[in-house]
């Protein structure tokens, strides 16, 4: 689905207000724009349900901010607001939230001023330097390994119990 919105023929934006985390923060990244209020949180805490972030976040997330800070946030954990995803190319404006929709809209409908066939071919010819290899593949195949573990049935029934999980760990 999230494909679908990234390959999208019209310009698809995301207006974040508030959290956007794990599949929520995958589908903003689908999305051809980010704009967030100035209270939004971002993050993929995937692992701490010991599974990996499913829906294209280890395959965007590098792609818009590069691949070490993406396995800062990944591998920690950790959500940024709105200044920081800002800072490292997660969104692309900060927004006061009670005049998020209204630039969103008024943003789209500069950009729609376009010629749509040459929108269409940007954002196509933009996205094929996505399809250089298989990681998406690779995300989707390790995604359901890490569904099938102990360590993700340990995740969720601590989240569900509201403790901290005790995760298998390196020796």
């Amino acid at each position: 689905m999230f494909n679908l919105i990234a390959d999208a023929q019209k310009p698809v934006l995301a207006a974040v207000n508030g959290y956007a985390l794990g599949g929520g923060l995958e589908l903003a990244m689908a999305c051809h724009f980010r704009f967030a209020s100035e209270n939004a949180k971002m993050g993929l805490p995937e692992l701490t349900l010991g599974i990996i972030p499913g829906y294209g976040g280890t395959q965007r997330l590098p792609a818009l901010v590069g691949k070490a800070k993406a396995l800062e946030i990944i591998l920690s954990a950790r959500q940024v607001d709105a200044v920081e995803a800002l800072t490292i190319g997660l969104i692309n404006r900060i927004v006061p939230a009670a005049d998020l929709i209204a630039e969103a809209e008024a943003f789209l409908q500069q950009v729609l001023k376009q010629p749509a066939s040459a929108i269409s071919a940007a954002i196509k010819a933009v996205n094929a330097t996505d399809s250089v290899n298989n990681g998406y593949d690779i995300e989707i195949e390790q995604f359901a390994t890490c569904f099938a573990s102990e360590d993700f049935k340990e995740g969720t029934q601590a989240f569900l119990e509201k403790r901290k999980p005790n995760f298998s760990k390196y020796n």
